[in-house]
């Protein structure tokens, strides 16, 4: 798969699985995704795919990689509607 695809893919599974916060912005915790079936079958790498998306400025989050148990609680927001 390109990035670009597996970006939109994200998108996707972010408003899936995301709700509105109060700036009106869907987010979605980080541990939320990663511990979702669909989107462990549908990407190979998240959190390569996480880090390209904030890189285009498509979603953001606190830091620079997220790590499954530590990183559970860290909001993955998008930043595109």
């Amino acid at each position: 798969m390109n990035v670009d695809h597996e970006v939109t893919l994200l998108v996707d599974e972010i408003r899936r699985l995301g709700s509105k916060n109060p700036d009106g912005k869907t987010s979605v915790k980080f541990g939320v995704l990663f511990n979702d079936d669909k989107c462990a079958n549908l990407f190979e790498a998240l959190v390569g795919t996480l880090k390209a998306a904030k890189r285009k400025k498509v979603i953001t989050f606190e830091g620079e990689l997220l790590l499954q148990g530590v990183h559970d609680n860290v909001d993955v927001i998008l930043l595109q509607e």
